[in-house]
């Protein structure tokens, strides 16, 4: 069976997040997005720890699901359809510190199959003087090998992911604060980094461009900090019926076997992230790596370095050059799946991908208003409530059904994007991309008076 996994996301303890990330609202727009297993995020926070106990009970087989208790305190009025999703012990901490001479800021993901473990590792980090209770994604002194040292001390089974593994800024191999190579930066524990995470500004492809990844897993993960956006990015799980738990998640990143791995990553288109290319926003200076390699990495307008993206990076890390990891179309391992799929002719081994836009997003194009309106909200809850899980239309779901509920351009929309048949401007230095559907006056086939969505999926 396949398991839509987004395992890395904050509560509202942590910087910038909505104050509606509690356990109970993750839970129900997990259901509305079809995912079955999610982060609880933060769990080194003392009070959102208290509140993972409050409202999740662990079920033997290293995740957690809802207490019924916990439904009540729910504050989306609507509900979708689905399954509760099961919960993984999943935080993020933010290892800020000196090596070799430079300062380093490292985002890792941190994965245990217990509370108890988990209570743990929080108690040992106080003892060294980590401030747990400052924020959500906890700000510490410690490197990345103390990390792993006091993790895998108390956890031998624990996971540790380098997380948005080439953000400029926080980031393994970030421009600004990380390291050329994953051993520099854990050490003697390096082998035990099994996969990293892609970040919003990279895709599978261009990881594999990267020789220390070759026996290294890449996932996805949306890093949400409100619930709309759960499931921006994901990764999907191939698991014998029955035996879905912490150690068939572990086995499929760590040692993956015929039946369980990861079958598919589902991706952010990468351009649309806001570090993709090198720039300088206040003096509105993008580059791609093409006039970084021409033109160097400071800013022509203001004489300030520019922050290198993340395009950018991977190729002065890459082992190899962007055509060697052979990207094609394949055939997607879920038959259902209309969407175009990508793997790789020279590694024919590594997991497939998929890239998507949210629906709200191919919604709000569609109707010309913004994300939070009721114009764009109320045909997103509609089809959300009515027809499937936002996984499903945006992959699977028969174009007819969705132009029923919400328009044939909403319909038109999808369908687009599943064949890849969109236009971004790319992002740069902290500003997102903007994904166009239609160009600047283009009329899809619902403005044309036109129905014939079959046209678009022939």
């Amino acid at each position: 069976m396949h398991v839509i996994a987004d395992l890395q996301l904050h509560s509202r303890f942590s910087r910038a997040v909505s104050p509606q990330m509690t356990i109970p609202n993750i839970a129900q727009w997990a259901r509305r997005k079809g995912i079955g297993v999610v982060a609880t995020g933060d769990w080194t926070h003392p009070i959102w720890f208290r509140e993972i106990e409050r409202d999740l009970e662990e079920i033997g087989n290293g995740l957690l699901r809802l207490k019924p208790t916990a439904r009540a305190n729910e504050s989306i009025t609507r509900s979708s359809s689905g399954k509760d999703p099961l919960f993984l012990l999943a935080t993020e901490v933010s290892c800020i510190y000196s090596q070799a001479g430079r300062v380093r800021r490292v985002h890792t993901l941190i994965w245990v199959p217990t509370i108890e473990s988990a209570r743990k590792i929080s108690q040992e980090m106080t003892k060294r003087g980590c401030n747990l209770m400052s924020d959500g994604r906890p700000i510490v002194g410690l490197t990345s090998i103390q990390i792993a040292e006091l993790v895998f001390a108390i956890e031998p089974k624990a996971l540790i992911i380098p997380a948005h593994a080439w953000t400029p800024w926080f980031s393994v191999y970030g421009s600004l604060g990380g390291f050329d190579r994953i051993t520099d930066a854990f050490g003697p524990y390096a082998d035990k980094i099994y996969a990293i995470e892609t970040g919003l500004s990279s895709n599978p492809s261009m990881n594999w461009r990267v020789g220390e990844l070759d026996n290294r897993a890449i996932v996805s993960f949306s890093d949400a900090h409100s619930g709309p956006k759960l499931g921006r990015e994901a990764t999907i799980f191939e698991i014998p019926e029955g035996s879905l738990g912490y150690d068939a998640i572990y086995t499929a990143i760590a040692k993956p076997t015929k039946n369980t791995k990861i079958a598919y990553t589902i991706e952010f288109y990468p351009e649309e992230g806001k570090y993709h290319y090198t720039g300088h926003r206040t003096c509105q200076v993008r580059q791609t790596p093409e006039e970084t390699r021409a033109n160097g990495t400071t800013c022509p307008v203001c004489g300030k370095p520019l922050t290198v993206g993340v395009m950018h990076r991977v190729d002065e890390l890459a082992s190899r050059a962007d055509e060697a990891t052979g990207v094609v179309t394949v055939s997607p391992p879920d038959k259902m799946i209309q969407a175009v799929m990508y793997g790789s002719k020279s590694f024919p081994n590594r997991p497939p991908f998929v890239m998507v836009v949210p629906l709200l997003e191919i919604i709000s194009e569609a109707v010309g208003s913004p994300v939070s309106s009721p114009k764009t909200q109320m045909p997103y809850f509609r089809l959300t409530d009515e027809v499937a899980d936002e996984f499903t239309l945006l992959l699977k779901t028969d174009p007819a059904t969705i132009a029923k509920v919400a328009g044939s351009r909403v319909a038109e929309g999808v369908v687009r994007v599943r064949k890849g048949a969109i236009h971004i401007d790319p992002g740069y230095d902290g500003v997102f991309g903007v994904v166009k559907i239609w160009e600047d006056g283009e009329k899809g086939i619902a403005e044309n008076g036109k129905e014939q969505l079959s046209l678009l999926t022939d």
